[in-house]
């Protein structure tokens, strides 16, 4: 077909797979004029009018608004310069649609009524925290736990790596991931829990200092536990079997000389006190939330190791049944 071939709106149509009616109202609004009129007055359009219209077609689908449409067309906006301004619209559009997915999602996956307002008001804001006020939220958390524990440089890395840092362009499962993390972090119960454990971590590594004058970094109890627990576990070995003996005296040998105090039974009822504080599945979920947010490889967390040797330190010195936890 060579150049000078006009068309009729009808043929405009079919050809750019758009409607007679929305040809016409392009026309009608100057965006696509036509070239010339047949003797009976109807409308006739060249070639370049085709690719017009494809040109328009695509800028509509991708959002943009008639006024902005023209002027690309007319070449009065640069094509790149519209392009960039309504993908970084279009991106902040992305991150609110996320977040209104976690929030629903959030919704969902526990089962709220109506009537529990309050969880869905508060997930609905901590999803709309700026960056500013999720750092202060993290940092009130990390300040309860830790401030006041002393100046021992090892818990510098510990309270990085508790610190969660959400993304400005959060993935869903980010997002999710991060409204959960928040929750905890404002349970005042949950930041009880870790400043106690925190405490109990201070309290071992002053000790630690006071007996060998060493201050470089020492595995914590709860990796002592996994090392010495594995392997039962890895080998099915119940906690109430003798041949869990051996791995219960080398837990409570360990822990007896990090105290400085003979083992005996109250240096493992106080070791059984220490295990159930340590286990805490808000603790391990914790961590996993924080491996979502951060992009970390998921944490092979301590609970199972923790779980079995509490159990096995339970059943020898007849302390009662475990400790039911939330």
């Amino acid at each position: 077909m060579d150049g000078d071939t006009l068309h009729s709106i009808g043929e405009l149509a079919r050809r750019t797979g758009l409607t007679v009616k929305t040809v016409r109202f392009y026309s009608d609004r100057g965006i696509v004029a036509p070239t010339d009129r047949s003797p009976a007055g109807h409308r006739r359009y060249d070639d370049d009018a085709v690719a017009r219209l494809d040109l328009v077609r695509t800028l509509r689908e991708l959002g943009l608004d008639l006024a902005t449409i023209r002027e690309v067309v007319d070449r009065d906006l640069p094509l790149p310069e519209v392009a960039a301004a309504h993908a970084a619209a279009l991106a902040v559009q992305i991150r609110v649609l996320r977040l209104r997915h976690a929030v629903l999602t959030a919704v969902a996956e526990r089962g709220l009524t109506p009537e529990e307002t309050d969880p869905v008001h508060r997930l609905a804001r901590l999803a709309r925290l700026s960056a500013a006020e999720r750092r202060d939220l993290v940092d009130a958390f990390l300040r309860a736990v830790f401030d006041g524990t002393g100046t021992d440089p090892a818990f510098a890395g510990v309270r990085r790596s508790m610190t969660p840092e959400l993304p400005d362009d959060p993935e869903a499962e980010q997002a999710r991931a991060w409204m959960e993390l928040a929750e905890l972090a404002l349970d005042p119960d949950f930041r009880a829990a870790v400043r106690r454990t925190v405490e109990d971590l201070a309290a071992d590594r002053s000790a630690d200092r006071a007996r060998t004058g060493t201050t470089g970094p020492r595995p914590d109890l709860a990796a002592t536990v996994c090392d010495l627990a594995a392997p039962a576990l890895a080998a099915g070995i119940h906690p109430a079997s003798p041949q869990a003996d051996p791995v219960v005296a080398a837990l409570t040998a360990h822990y007896a000389h990090r105290c400085g105090h003979p083992d005996d039974t109250g240096l493992r009822r106080r070791l059984l006190h220490r295990l159930d504080r340590l286990h805490d599945p808000r603790r391990d979920r914790y961590f996993r939330l924080l491996a979502v947010v951060n992009r970390w490889p998921a944490p092979e967390g301590p609970a199972p190791a923790l779980a079995w040797s509490a159990e096995a330190l339970r059943v020898r010195t007849g302390h009662g049944a475990p400790r039911e936890r939330r």
